[in-house]
């Protein structure tokens, strides 16, 4: 009988059966390498498994979103932009002011001069006080920058008899080392004046007045405060103060000269003129008043 058989040799097959192996075993390897987790990245062996903190500690785990090309992981949400900034809102005058008027005319220093403790302020034909006004705006203005992160303090919240005296108006600011400080109001000029403007101080040294470190912040602040107001209400600048610019600089008010943070005054417009005086008295456009103003705020404060 012969030692042959239906099957070839084994000697002679070993040899391309270990080559067929040896590439079917580099083929699973490197699939494995290249197997993208779910939820994860392209592992080499060794590295990270899915939901451990990556390289830059973001430390996501099972649950959070999975990533690729079909679903980008999204940018992570911006904190507030004022958060640990302090920001006064001064609302010019107050609605008792009027019931008051032997208090609010005792004179107080301002450094450079002595004024009134405070005024009435103005209205419109139709009766509508600025001390309103501006006290709405604050408000409405507080809200938004509350939800910037920002703390605020506001010089009065109609729950004072009158005033502040100006002098305490600045010294509201000073007290709570604000970073920037804004005092709300409207013009009272004449009809066909029309516009807003904004008061920055001027450079005042006397008495107890001392501007000079807070001119060049609050001509910053004034600028960013125009601008944002002006875009954002398409309010135009004022026709009759600043010549186009809506800036005034301002040496005799107390509660410019008084202040050691930055603090501009905004006159939203005049309540005096018809077509002003529509916008001031609509509660719709007041908002929009109070994000201006929370705008040039935070475009100052974040620069």
């Amino acid at each position: 009988m012969s030692n042959g058989s239906a099957f070839p040799p084994t000697r002679r097959s070993r040899g391309p059966l270990l080559i067929v192996l040896a590439v079917v075993v580099a083929v699973g390897v490197g699939g494995w390498l290249l197997w993208r987790p779910p939820g994860g990245g392209l592992f080499p062996a060794g590295g990270a498994a899915s939901g451990s903190p990556s390289a830059d500690g973001d430390g996501a785990g099972d649950d959070a979103p999975t990533a690729g090309a079909d679903h980008p992981t999204p940018a992570p949400a911006g904190g507030p932009r004022l958060k640990g900034r302090t920001v006064l809102l001064d609302p010019g005058h107050n609605p008792r002011n009027r019931d008051h008027t032997r208090e609010i005319a005792r004179p107080v220093d301002i450094g450079n001069d002595r004024k009134e403790c405070d005024t009435t302020g103005t209205a419109t034909d139709g009766g509508y006080a600025e001390a309103e006004f501006t006290l709405d705006v604050a408000r409405r203005a507080r809200a938004l920058l509350r939800a910037e992160g920002a703390r605020v303090v506001l010089t009065q919240d109609g729950d004072r008899p009158y005033g502040p005296c100006v002098d305490g108006r600045a010294a509201a600011g000073n007290a709570a080392h604000a970073d920037a400080a804004v005092s709300v109001h409207a013009d009272g000029s004449v009809a066909g004046n029309r516009g807003f403007h904004v008061i920055l101080p001027a450079r005042v040294t006397a008495g107890a007045a001392d501007t000079s470190r807070i001119v060049g912040p609050s001509r910053e602040l004034g600028e960013r405060l125009a601008d944002r107001f002006a875009a954002v209400t398409g309010s135009a600048r004022s026709n009759y103060v600043g010549h186009g610019t809506g800036l005034d600089v301002r040496s005799d008010l107390g509660g410019l000269n008084l202040s050691t943070v930055p603090k501009v005054f905004i006159e939203c417009g005049n309540m005096r003129d018809p077509k002003d005086a529509a916008q001031l008295t609509d509660a719709q456009w007041r908002e929009k008043a109070a994000r201006g103003i929370t705008e040039g705020i935070t475009d100052f404060l974040t620069r």
